[in-house]
C-alpha cells in the first residue's frame, strides 16, 4: 500500500516567527518534519508553502519536494487540495497531512493512518488518538477530544471534557486528583484522505459546529462523511508553538 505525504508550512507564526525555519541542530524544523516522513516509507514528501524563502530553504534537500501554493488558505487541508490539483494525484491516492511543526513524530504513526484508511474503506478521511491520562488534560481546552462509535468511526470532536462522566466528574473528585479517565481519548492532529475526498472538501461549506468549537475536522462530520478513528501505536511529542517548545526538542535530540 503506497501513500503521499504533504507537510503543509506556513512562514508566519504569532507565538513563533519563521517557525518552518527554526534551527535545531543545523537543520530547519521543516526539513526534520519532513526526515521523519521519509522514514515512514511515503513514496513521495511534499512540503506545501506560500512562501519562497522556505522553497529557498529545502531546495537542495535530497528526496524533499516542495510546491509553492497559493497564500490566500484558509486551512491546510485546503493546500493539501490544491497540492492535489497541481501533481495531478489519481483520485485513489491516499495522503498523509503531517503538521510542519512535529519535528519529533514518529514515522510509525504516518504509516499507521494511512493504513487505517485503506482498510477502511467507509471512510473518508483517518485519523488518531490517545489515551488521556494526565487530568489537566482531562479538562484543558486545548486537548481536544474525540468520541468514536463501535466501529472507531467519530461521533464527535469536542475542546470540552466529552464525554462527561456525569457521577464521578465532581468537583471534590478533581481536587483530589481522583478521577477516572480511562473513557477518555485525546485527538492526534494527523489526518489521512483520499485525493477524490480533498476535491470534495473545497466545496463543503464551514459547518455551524466548527465555527463554534474551532475545529476544523467538524466539517466532515457535519457534512455526512465518516472519519476512521484509531489509537495511536506511539504518542507523538507534542507540537512546537513557541520558543520553549523549540528548547524543549533541541534538548531530546540532544
Amino acid at each position: 500500500m503506497s501513500f503521499i505525504v504533504v507537510i503543509p508550512a506556513r512562514y508566519q507564526s504569532t507565538r513563533l516567527p519563521a517557525k518552518p525555519l527554526a534551527d535545531i541542530l543545523g537543520k530547519t524544523m521543516i526539513e526534520r518534519v519532513a526526515i521523519q516522513a521519509l522514514q515512514s516509507g511515503a513514496k513521495k514528501v511534499i512540503v506545501a508553502t506560500d512562501d519562497q524563502r522556505i522553497v529557498d530553504a529545502l531546495v537542495s534537500v535530497n528526496d524533499i519536494e516542495v510546491c509553492l501554493t497559493s497564500a490566500d488558505h484558509e486551512s491546510g487541508t485546503d493546500r493539501l487540495a490544491e497540492v492535489c490539483q497541481k501533481y495531478q494525484f489519481s483520485d485513489q491516492e491516499i495522503i498523509v497531512n503531517v503538521q510542519g511543526d512535529e519535528p519529533l513524530i514518529p514515522p510509525t504513526v504516518i504509516k499507521q493512518v494511512a493504513d487505517n484508511l485503506y482498510d477502511n474503506q467507509q471512510a473518508s478521511v483517518a485519523t488518531l488518538s490517545a489515551p488521556i491520562t494526565d487530568q489537566d488534560d482531562a479538562f484543558n481546552v486545548n486537548a481536544v477530544k474525540v468520541v468514536a462509535d463501535k466501529n472507531n468511526l467519530a461521533l464527535y470532536f469536542s475542546r470540552a471534557t466529552t464525554p462527561w462522566d456525569r457521577d464521578n466528574f465532581t468537583e471534590q473528585n478533581k481536587k483530589e486528583k481522583n478521577v477516572d479517565l480511562s473513557h477518555l481519548q485525546r485527538h492526534i492532529g494527523i489526518y489521512a484522505y483520499r485525493v477524490s475526498f480533498l476535491k470534495h472538501y473545497t466545496q463543503l461549506s464551514v459547518s455551524p459546529l466548527e465555527s463554534i468549537e474551532k475545529l476544523e475536522q467538524l466539517r466532515v462530520l457535519w457534512h455526512g462523511y465518516k472519519i476512521h478513528v484509531d489509537v495511536a501505536s506511539q504518542v507523538p511529542p507534542a507540537g512546537v508553538d513557541t520558543a520553549e517548545d523549540l528548547q524543549r526538542v533541541i534538548d531530546v535530540l540532544s
